[in-house]
């Protein structure tokens, strides 16, 4: 059975730079429910639910370990400010990234409306689509080790922030996003994942840092040994707007005396903060010639008899008014697609059942 009652789904270990003193133990917030900062709230008490990930030990033992091989990297970076990011740091890097993206209550609650909308759209009321928390957790757990390889094939940049105001972060700090898929015609009305070609995930680690992971077929990074830095306080806006755009319910900064720039950023974003975040379409058959069938989207209220529908459930991604300026296009990128539903699908994850895949310009045609 597991040991900790007080179960973390964003970890004391990664909060801790952004904590007083980097001590570990209160931490300044602001919540944009209520529109308030909190100054020195105990960190325990955030991003934590009582067995969380279950009583499965070895799962909380799994889950410590890496925890722990995040903080030590964490520590190299901190002490030397490497010149150079090496293999294992690369390594460990990507694996906390993934799991951090899929761990957190957020993602978890987003599955669990997801099967909320299933259930009423079908009106099936079976364990499927009956989800509870503590399960699209377990499916979170299962995801991570079914896909952990999954971003193994981008590229990894640490950001140095050079100005006076700082990296902020959230109760869900790690951001997928993709500046190629939302700017570009070829993509409208298609949504993006892990595998889409142009993906860009991105996780402060401190109020000076941030780990940012990148496609390099579509996007150029100016970097020296996966570092490079920033001066441009428009940059360090560009990035926190992620997280403003990203988070649940509260965002994390480190000194009291920035409430007020914290505060006018979220006042400035809100507005582009989804109001949903996924959607659901519903088709049902509409004639088949051959081996070829075509499907009808329709109100799944409204729609009467029918023997045959397909379900496809777009995520709500948010679309930020500003990119960071060091994120440019990589000279003669190129992305992947077989003019199919899949989408466009970086080569790594292009696999010998997927037939006629060829590359397009990454050139974008905006919409």
């Amino acid at each position: 059975m597991a040991t900790n009652k007080n179960q973390h789904f964003v970890p004391r270990c990664y909060l801790k730079e952004f904590t007083h003193r980097s001590e570990g133990t209160t931490i300044n917030l602001f919540n944009i429910d209520r529109k308030k900062t909190i100054s020195n709230a105990p960190v325990k008490n955030q991003c934590s639910k009582d067995y969380f990930y279950g009583k499965d030990e070895f799962l909380e033992n799994v889950i410590q370990l890496l925890e722990g091989t995040y903080a030590s990297t964490l520590q190299q970076l901190l002490s030397s400010l490497s010149p150079a990011l090496n293999n294992n740091q690369i390594f460990i890097l990507k694996r906390f990234l993934l799991f951090q993206y899929l761990r957190t209550e957020a993602a978890s609650k987003l599955t669990v409306e997801i099967s909320a909308s299933m259930n009423e759209v079908t009106g099936n009321s079976g364990y499927y689509f009956n989800l509870e928390i503590k399960k699209a957790v377990l499916m979170a757990m299962r995801d991570y080790v079914t896909n952990i390889k999954i971003i193994d094939d981008l590229k990894i940049c640490i950001v140095q922030n050079k100005t006076d105001i700082p990296f902020i972060t959230s109760d869900d700090p790690v951001v997928l996003s993709n500046k190629w898929h939302l700017n570009d015609i070829r993509t409208k009305l298609r949504s993006f994942g892990l595998r889409t070609c142009g993906a860009l995930l991105f996780l402060p680690i401190t109020p000076k840092l941030m780990c940012l992971a990148y496609d390099g077929d579509v996007y150029h990074i100016a970097h020296k040994n996966c570092w490079t830095s920033i001066l441009d306080i428009n940059d360090v806006i560009a990035f926190n707007e992620q997280q403003i755009l990203n988070c649940r319910a509260n965002l994390f900064f480190k000194d009291i005396d920035h409430h007020s720039f914290v505060e006018k950023s979220f006042n400035e974003t809100s507005a582009n903060r989804p109001q949903i975040r996924h959607r659901l379409h519903y088709a049902v058959l509409d004639m088949t010639m051959g081996d070829y069938s075509r499907y009808k989207v329709v109100d799944p209220k409204t729609v009467g008899e029918h023997k045959e529908a397909i379900i496809n459930i777009e995520t709500i991604h948010a679309h930020p008014s500003s990119w960071p300026s060091i994120i440019g296009w990589k000279k003669r990128g190129t992305v992947y697609t077989n003019g199919s539903a899949l989408g466009y699908i970086r080569k790594y994850h292009i696999l010998s059942e997927h037939k006629g895949f060829y590359k397009e310009s990454i050139i974008p045609q905006k919409r």
